[in-house]
């Protein structure tokens, strides 16, 4: 049995991987997703992470999982519970000391073509999920996002990085570079757009499950 610590994206909430929560548990795994401070002002990196570690609890046999900006908090709680694996999924990958807001440009993601947001995150997902996660949306204060991510070097922890194919956000070909860049790493891919816990969750749950099985 693996411990699944799914942690969500900007505007996201913890209901953002409910599906995929299902999937694994049906599965026989443990774990899931808890919703992040974004909302309160006052809270940095540091209290994003410490919300997932008190989660996480005593449980052991851990596979950290950040989907978008959830890849900055992944590998903070990856680093202090001993993770087994860390995994990065349509996740944004920070350097030691670089913040969110310094991420797009140094990425090159600024110079990326936009496109509106329905058309960027919810295109493949069933239209009753993406209204639910339209009103379930929540705010993302800017105060972790100005601030240098707190690592000064990465944590001993095997890493994954997972793709939507279709992604409009994050596209295939640009974070297959940054993953290679940042981590050393060659991307896995799947069918489907950013939001993949929600448009593929039951394929998601057998890429995440066999991530856990092959360490």
């Amino acid at each position: 049995m693996t411990t699944f610590v799914l942690i969500h994206g900007a505007g996201d909430s913890a209901w953002s991987w409910h599906l995929v929560e299902a999937a694994l548990r049906e599965r026989g795994h443990d774990g899931g997703a808890v919703d992040l401070p974004s909302e309160d002002g006052t809270a940095t990196w540091s209290e994003y992470a410490d919300t997932v570690v008190e989660a996480i609890g005593d449980r052991t046999g851990l596979t950290v999982v950040g989907h978008s900006l959830g890849g900055f908090t992944a590998p903070l709680v990856a680093g202090r519970v001993a993770a087994d694996l860390l995994v990065f999924v349509a996740g944004m990958i920070p350097r030691p000391g670089e913040s969110a807001n310094e991420w797009w440009a140094d990425t090159g993601h600024s110079d990326l073509v936009r496109s509106a947001e329905e058309e960027l995150f919810y295109h493949d997902v069933p239209p009753e999920l993406a209204a639910e996660a339209r009103r379930r949306a929540r705010i993302q204060r800017e105060t972790p996002m100005d601030r240098p991510w707190p690592l000064e070097r990465w944590p001993s922890v095997r890493c994954r990085v997972l793709l939507g194919r279709d992604d409009r956000f994050l596209p295939e070909e640009w974070s297959r570079r940054v993953a290679r860049d940042r981590l050393g790493v060659e991307a896995d891919v799947m069918d489907g757009g950013h939001c993949l816990p929600l448009s593929r969750p039951e394929e998601l749950a057998d890429r995440l499950e066999r991530y856990a099985e092959a360490g």
